[in-house]
């Protein structure tokens, strides 16, 4: 029997305004990049990686089955 498969990935980027270094502090960084990789977990959207710098948060996820879009 035939069988496909399909896999969308997104990449978010979320900035401070302004680009302004307001995630200086790692602790606080790190605390971020749980927070958002949870978020997505519980929407259905496995994260695979979450990081970034002081100005800005990536989020690489796989978008999940059950998201309508």
């Amino acid at each position: 029997m035939p069988q496909s498969l399909c896999a969308v990935y997104i990449h978010l980027v979320f900035s401070t305004k302004d680009r302004r270094q307001l995630l200086r502090d790692k602790p606080t960084r790190d605390a971020l990049h749980s927070y958002l990789g949870g978020v997505s977990k519980q929407l259905d959207c496995p994260p695979i990686l979450a990081g970034g710098v002081e100005d800005h948060v990536h989020l690489l996820a796989r978008f999940g089955r059950t998201i309508n879009g």
